[in-house]
């Protein structure tokens, strides 16, 4: 009988310790897939720094390096300029990347620097205990933000988007926003990682894909109420789909 699906090569068979609910299982799977369908398992790097996404060596079957907080896009830098042949992954959270390590996400977009990064929102802290981050909506409760998000008397500001930002740059090539709440979403954020893949392999320069992933834990929900919360909340705030594609220019 011919084996239609099964695990990837490139992912480690490991008990999880995400969380119930979690999206960051599903990129992984959807990352590892695209790596093997590449070809590309011995010449790929991850780079996955402080927050959630520090457990990711843990199931990436390849070499990976884990960088401090928010330094993630200069660790990616180097590695990059080094192996230019490499296919070479930041991924991040919003916290890491959006707040902590800003200055260097945004440098290196401008810069053009060649890989790909993994924005992986859901919106508040993880791992280091639901705090509000960059991109936790106005009302919405965190760990500093007990009464919600106030932008205007509390002077938390608004969130931010940073794919809109990114995409601003003269340096990036492709930005898109995908989700991982449901699969028709799942197929949409997989086509959009598979692009920014290969036109880093091309060497077109700036690629990301941000993930909308829901946090039941920190979000105090059970996983149903918060893929319901993202698709009510959050995809208005941050609207899916290709935000800046010059590919074919960039050619």
């Amino acid at each position: 009988m011919k084996k239609l699906y099964g695990r990837p090569e490139s992912l480690y068979k490991a008990p999880t310790k995400y969380c119930g609910g979690c999206g960051h299982g599903v990129i992984h799977r959807i990352i590892t897939e695209l790596i093997d369908e590449m070809g590309l398992r011995e010449k790929a790097v991850i780079t996955n720094p402080v927050g959630c996404a520090i457990w990711a060596d843990l199931y990436f079957d390849f070499d990976s390096v884990q960088p401090a907080h928010g330094r993630t896009p200069a660790a990616a830098t180097g590695i990059k300029r080094i192996l230019t042949d490499h296919l070479v992954i930041c991924y991040q959270g919003d916290g890491d990347m959006a707040a902590i390590g800003t200055a260097e996400m945004i440098h290196a977009a401008n810069r053009g620097e060649k890989f790909t990064t993994i924005f992986v929102n859901n919106a508040i802290y993880g791992m280091t205990g639901g705090q509000m981050a960059p991109t936790t909506l106005v009302g919405q409760k965190a760990a500093t933000a007990p009464k919600g998000r106030d932008p205007v008397e509390a002077g938390m500001g608004y969130p931010i988007r940073v794919s809109e930002l990114l995409a601003t740059l003269d340096g990036t090539r492709y930005i898109a926003r995908g989700a991982v709440d449901s699969p028709a979403n799942v197929r949409k954020t997989r086509r959009y990682i598979r692009k920014a893949l290969e036109a880093q392999m091309q060497g077109l320069g700036f690629t990301m894909v941000e993930v909308l992933s829901p946090c039941p834990t920190n979000w105090s929900m059970d996983p149903i109420q918060a893929i319901e919360w993202l698709e009510k909340n959050m995809i208005p705030v941050f609207p899916l789909g290709e935000i800046k594609n010059t590919l074919e220019a960039a050619k």
